[in-house]
């Protein structure tokens, strides 16, 4: 097989053929000289996120180690199949997650990919919790894109990571500088329950509205397959 990365243009070329000749899977990786499971990361990668999913190279995208761990234990969990979890943390391939599995369970640790990683994904700064709160909803705006996110604010890919979770977890209260001390519910005051609680009804809303729209998605795509 081909061992030099594929260009866009390459990989929108060769997603046409499969989809509009009666080629197979395979016939049209052994045309091209690619495997088959590298051609299927593609097709989900454009379906779900868009042309520009397709520049992205294999072999050079870099992760933290918190990503690498819970992708793999969102999979081991069995609430998310190879592909739904390479789609979720917008992974390059299941071959990726694939290797991070294998290394999981034979015990290896698994370590930031740090080769090659710009500053903006290694250097934290300080911020500001309105600065956060802006990050985050920038985030999740832009489909939790942590790496763009992360360059567009000059921080660090783990901490527009760890921001995002603390968010989804605790609303704004999560993005505040606790170092020390951890407030107690009890301590809360009535207001901020309050608006914790409308916070954690609004996440739940977004993440029903996410489900409605990636089953909807499956449709569609089973339609095509048909």
């Amino acid at each position: 097989m081909r061992k030099y990365s594929f260009s866009k243009e390459e990989k929108l070329e060769i997603l046409n053929f499969y989809e509009n000749s009666h080629f197979t899977l395979n016939e049209v990786a052994e045309l091209y000289k690619v495997d088959s499971r590298t051609i299927k990361d593609w097709q989900n990668n454009y379906l779900f996120f868009g042309e520009e999913s397709l520049n992205r190279s294999e072999n050079h995208n870099t992760y933290p180690k918190e990503i690498k761990l819970a992708a793999v234990q969102d999979y081991i969990s069995g609430s998310y199949s190879l592909r739904e979890t390479v789609r979720k943390y917008r992974l390059s391939g299941t071959s990726v997650l694939r290797n991070w599995i294998k290394k999981y369970t034979s015990h290896s640790e698994l370590k930031d990919s740090s080769k090659g990683m710009s500053q903006t994904m290694t250097k934290g700064r300080k911020t500001t919790v309105q600065e956060r709160i802006e990050i985050v909803q920038a985030c999740i705006a832009n489909e939790k894109n942590y790496q763009v996110t992360a360059e567009q604010y000059a921080i660090s890919y783990q901490q527009v990571y760890q921001w995002v979770k603390k968010f989804e977890k605790s609303g704004e209260l999560g993005l505040q500088d606790r170092r020390g001390r951890t407030k107690l519910e009890e301590e809360l005051s009535t207001e901020d329950k309050f608006r914790l609680e409308i916070q954690r009804m609004e996440r739940e809303n977004e993440r029903l509205r996410a489900e409605n729209l990636f089953l909807k998605k499956l449709e569609e795509i089973e339609r095509r397959r048909r």
